[in-house]
């Protein structure tokens, strides 16, 4: 097994001891990195086909968006769950269920985890803050107490910087397997928190129950090995740190979906923007001055800052701001099963034999809890 398919096990669920990063210089690494970096492209639509070009076309489409989009909607609207809702969360689903294995990759390239979040972050922010230039920097659609600015700082940093830098970390001494089941726990967090906060996402039997039947879907699909001991010494402190970010994404989800009525463009770079200067003098302090990485490692970080980050975030924030937050951590059901498919499809990974069994509980948990909007769908 070469030096990607074993960081592939590991970024599909398999303990993962924890030991120095070794950058990876096989021209079969690369050519694998750069066909999965060109499916999952492709698969956004973008078209690109390498980290440079990919950067180049996304400059290329912000200068043809229109100078005014649709503000989106306020916390005390109804969400709206659309066929382009499915297909967003569908999309994001495959995006971040690539993610895992790419970071896997940055970080055996020799990226220290606190500068490859910095660096996806701020990339992203550069990007975004170009788009957002492009269509005159919109952002709220009236003026807004300063409670609402400091709500934004605050979701800024669950959305981005602390999140990212504490899966970095924490990916350093659990199994990734363990990662993917505190992901899939953002939906438990969301849903309660949802309840008494914002208002048409009340809790009810039908939607707890559908929750878990995909959540234990989640735990068949990992399987118990995402339970075992990694073996490193700060393997507890890793696990809170999971669990930890995935309590930032829930709470920020939470947060972003209560804002005034603003431009989803603004609400997607002004966040990425503070969290690259929250991470940024953070990474220097934990890990002082960054070294120049590999030109193969600095392509793996552009992309995780394109697709990931900048792409995946725009359309993270248009679903919780239409749909809300409960309808968009069906994303965190989702990825544990892109992630073995696409391992199994580029890798040659073989298939868990519980993966049928897997799925069928996770597409009944999403039918249960979404029966509404499902029979909407489909009555059209």
């Amino acid at each position: 097994m070469d030096r990607l398919q074993a960081i592939a096990v590991r970024a599909l669920g398999r303990p993962r001891k924890a030991q120095p990063a070794k950058a990876a210089h096989a021209s079969a690494d690369v050519t694998k990195i750069q066909f999965i970096v060109s499916f999952l492209s492709g698969k956004l639509y973008l078209p690109v086909y390498t980290t440079r070009t990919a950067c180049f076309g996304f400059l290329r489409a912000a200068l043809v968006l229109p100078p005014v989009l649709p503000q989106s909607g306020a916390m005390d609207s109804t969400p709206k769950i659309t066929p382009w809702s499915w297909l967003m969360i569908a999309m994001l689903g495959l995006t971040w269920g690539g993610t895992f294995l790419v970071i896997e990759l940055a970080l055996s390239g020799g990226m220290p985890p606190f500068w490859l979040a910095a660096s996806r972050i701020t990339f992203a922010a550069l990007l975004m803050c170009i788009v957002w230039g492009v269509l005159g920097f919109p952002l709220f659609a009236e003026p807004v107490s300063g409670k609402n600015w400091c709500n934004l700082l605050i979701i800024s940093a669950l959305s981005s910087a602390v999140p990212f830098t504490l899966l970095a970390w924490g990916q350093q001494y659990v199994s990734s397997g363990f990662a993917g089941v505190s992901m899939a726990a953002v939906a438990l967090i969301v849903l309660p928190l949802a309840h008494f906060a914002l208002p048409g996402e009340r809790m009810t039997p039908r939607k707890v129950a559908g929750f878990l039947v995909g959540f234990v879907g989640v735990v068949i699909l990992i399987g118990a090995q995402a339970f075992q001991s990694s073996g490193a010494a700060l393997e507890t402190p890793g696990r809170l740190a999971c669990v930890g970010a995935a309590a930032c994404y829930a709470v920020g989800s939470i947060m972003l979906r209560r804002l005034p009525k603003a431009h989803p463009i603004g609400l997607t770079t002004l966040p990425l923007l503070i969290g690259a200067g929250i991470i940024l003098p953070t990474a220097w302090l934990v890990e002082g001055p960054p070294t120049l990485p590999s030109s193969q490692t600095l392509a793996v970080v552009a992309f995780l800052g394109l697709v990931p980050t900048a792409a995946a975030n725009c359309l993270r924030v248009v679903v919780v701001r239409s749909a809300g937050p409960v309808f968009m951590t069906l994303v965190n059901y989702q990825v544990p099963v892109w992630s073995v498919l696409l391992g199994s499809l580029f890798l040659g990974e073989a298939l868990p034999s519980a993966l049928l069994l897997a799925m069928s509980l996770i597409l009944s948990g999403v039918a249960l809890s979404q029966y509404g909007a499902l029979k909407r769908l489909f009555s059209r």
